[in-house]
């Protein structure tokens, strides 16, 4: 089970997201964000109250991290994990 909270913060849109994302949450999570963005608004992604998350939720995060969505609060784990993601994605390019 998991939760999403809107707020705004200056000109950006905070999703709070707290409990377990998994995969059958993501187009959920997905539907938000980009919601969102249609509206030319930043979005930031709070990650404090995230307890568990799997590997298509850590990719997304990625992704979005790198197309310019801020992870706040983000747990040390899921922190290591997208940077495990992103070296992967690196390797993978050079080859």
């Amino acid at each position: 089970m998991w939760k999403i909270t809107k707020s705004r913060d200056k000109k950006r849109v905070v999703l709070s997201i707290s409990g377990r994302i998994k995969a059958e949450e993501l187009l959920e999570l997905q539907m938000a964000v980009s919601s969102e963005e249609t509206l030319n608004v930043k979005v930031d992604l709070d990650l404090q109250n995230v307890r568990l998350v799997d590997q298509q939720v850590v990719t997304y995060l990625a992704c979005s991290e790198a197309t310019g969505t801020r992870l706040r609060n983000c747990p040390s784990y899921i922190r290591e994990w997208i940077e495990r993601e992103k070296a992967g994605q690196s390797l993978n390019i050079m080859r």
